[in-house]
């Protein structure tokens, strides 16, 4: 099941049943409880992570205690692989939004299958290319876009991934706690559900606890470009 997980991971895409194999024999497994913090931001970065099972989030505390959420990890993805190539330190925190099961790889013995493996190199560049250019998007959403867009656009990507899983575009299930969910989206909790009701009132979306029912897709994707609501 782990090579299969491994194969799945894009970090690993492309590389060969007995590279795969290496790679395993370097990892060492992981169970974490919920609430568990995996690494602190500036502790020494040892290694990286894939996710077998469960979440991760990844955040940053600003000097006046707020919490950011920069991304959320599940299976079959990898975090952290960036702090192979940092000055030996994590750059945010990690915290087990669940029970989960992981990988843990160690950077030394990982850098060693990195000279050895081209394929794996390239993979290195494509997967931090993304990390940078999710980044960028963030930072973009943060500074530019309203509340209300951020949780269109939100509801949107959520949207899209239902698709792909072959369930209903129009249903969704949040992937987050609400608290939660405003922290990654740059606001309060408040001001979250506040928006939500908006969004129900204009017929934009129906809220049913955790799902949201997307009534008017056309009306959400503009949302989603800026209009205010």
């Amino acid at each position: 099941m782990s090579i299969d997980i491994l194969k799945r991971c894009p970090l690993f895409a492309g590389l060969k049943e007995e590279e795969l194999k290496k790679i395993r024999a370097i990892a060492s497994l992981k169970q974490v409880g919920k609430k568990e913090v995996l690494f602190s931001d500036g502790e020494e970065a040892k290694g990286f992570y894939v996710v077998l099972s469960g979440k991760v989030k990844l955040y940053k505390i600003s000097p006046e205690g707020k919490e950011q959420i920069l991304h959320v990890v599940s299976s079959p993805d990898a975090f952290a692989e960036a702090a192979l190539f940092l000055e030996g330190s994590y750059p945010a925190f990690a915290e087990a939004l669940i029970d989960s099961q992981l990988f843990f790889f160690p950077k030394r013995d990982f850098i060693q299958l990195i000279e050895k493996n081209p394929q794996l190199s390239i993979n290195m560049i494509v997967s931090l290319s993304h990390f940078l250019r999710r980044f960028a998007s963030l930072i973009e959403e943060l500074s530019l876009k309203e509340v209300s867009s951020r949780i269109a656009k939100h509801l949107i990507d959520l949207s899209l991934k239902s698709a792909k899983e072959g369930k209903s575009p129009k249903e969704v299930e949040l992937d987050l706690s609400k608290t939660q969910l405003a922290s990654k989206l740059g606001t309060i909790s408040e001001t979250f559900s506040r928006t939500l009701a908006k969004m129900k009132v204009k017929g934009i979306i129906d809220v049913e606890k955790n799902k949201i029912f997307i009534l008017n897709r056309e009306a959400l994707e503009e949302l989603a470009s800026g209009l205010k609501i």
